[in-house]
């Protein structure tokens, strides 16, 4: 092909396209000694193969059936890049990952993730990936790899974008939800951090009405600016549940709350022909719900559809079962309350009903 050509010009590197790869470099050296600290047993190998190799007889298991998960941060990131605060958003990450798979019964075992950006900054990334390596060493995960990507003209300098992969394992006889669950059992609430990682486009929105700055005071977090508060990061539940699971073998089944709130996501563990009946005035909700309700004039059936309002993890057992089930997960440092019972549905699709909603926003 016969190209115009400007001799004048100077040479293009890759640098000069707005990828730095010694940048990159130098990140992963930073990473190495973070993900070494969340190394468990059937890990092969370290960082830097083309890709992570993992021993499941190592691990413990016989007859192991996989379950994966992939999710993001969401919005809640641009919260965090606008105040300048990264060090929690990579909990966030691990936790929504491995919060979906331990509600099949199942323990994570590793995890890898993927961070772009427009332009790779390097105390930014340490700090995102510290949070990573933190929410593995809650969950008791390995972090194997992962992917960074700076991609200028993607992003702009400044943004950037998480997404996570997280694997497990259980027994074949373990996998949740067990095909006993019945009218009459009852459900168990376990507490909430905050608004976790869901949500927060309504979140911006209510604090962009308020009027506050990211760095005021925070109405419903003494001593906390406003910013850090909201970013409060999602609750990893990996080591309480599966304590609860083995210790008791009463667990019938688990749902994470996560976007859709309580009516989206109990519904998800039901067989067909059942649905969940909460009391709201069994358990309190963290004061944020109430700041975010009052501030923005949020209708109680947007805040039950959008948020947690207060339960991270809701879980299934048989009446008999529900103290020593609460007392392990209270062991464990979890907040417990009895919050409602599974009854017959008017029709075959499962669901959830929420009676004295209105009970949540009472101090």
């Amino acid at each position: 092909m016969n190209l115009p050509k400007d001799h004048n010009a100077p040479p293009l590197t890759y640098k000069d396209a707005g990828v730095d790869i010694e940048a990159g470099d130098s990140l992963v050296e930073q990473i190495k000694p973070l993900a070494k600290s969340t190394l468990r047993p059937g890990v092969m190998g370290g960082l830097g193969g083309f890709g992570a190799l993992f021993d499941l007889k190592a691990a413990g298991f016989n007859d192991p059936i996989l379950v994966s998960g992939t999710d993001g941060v969401g919005t809640k990131l641009r919260l965090a890049i606008d105040s300048g605060l990264h060090d929690t958003v990579g909990i966030d990450l691990v936790a929504m990952c491995v919060n979906d798979i331990v509600v099949q019964g199942a323990e994570p075992l590793f995890f890898l993730d993927y961070y772009a950006t427009g332009k790779l900054d390097i105390a930014a990334g340490r700090a995102i990936v510290s949070g990573i390596a933190e929410g593995c060493r809650q969950a008791g995960c390995a972090l194997v790899g992962g992917e960074t990507a700076e991609m200028p003209g993607m992003y702009p300098d400044g943004d950037y974008d998480l997404a996570g992969f997280a694997v497990g394992a259980v027994e074949r006889a373990g996998i949740l939800p067990r095909p006993d669950m019945a009218v009459g059992d009852v459900l168990l609430g376990v507490a909430s951090a905050g608004a976790h990682s869901n949500g927060f486009s309504l979140v911006r929105r209510v604090l962009q009405r308020s009027g506050l700055a990211p760095d005021a005071a925070a109405p419903f977090a003494a001593g906390q600016p406003l910013a850090a508060a909201l970013l409060t990061p999602t609750r990893i539940y990996v080591r309480p549940v599966l304590a609860a699971i083995r210790s008791t073998a009463a667990v019938k089944g688990l749902a994470h709350i996560t976007g859709g709130g309580l009516p989206g996501n109990v519904p998800r563990m039901l067989p067909q022909g059942l649905r969940a009946r909460l009391d709201a005035t069994a358990w309190s909700v963290p004061p944020v719900f109430r700041w975010l309700r009052e501030a923005g004039n949020v209708p109680t059936d947007d805040m039950l559809r959008t948020f947690n309002c207060g339960l991270g993890m809701v879980v299934a057992v048989a009446p008999a079962d529900a103290d020593r089930v609460a007392a392990c997960l209270r062991q464990a440092g979890e907040t417990v309350s009895l919050v409602g019972v599974i009854e017959q549905a008017p029709t075959a699709e499962p669901d959830c009903i929420i009676v004295h909603a209105d009970a949540l926003w009472r101090s």
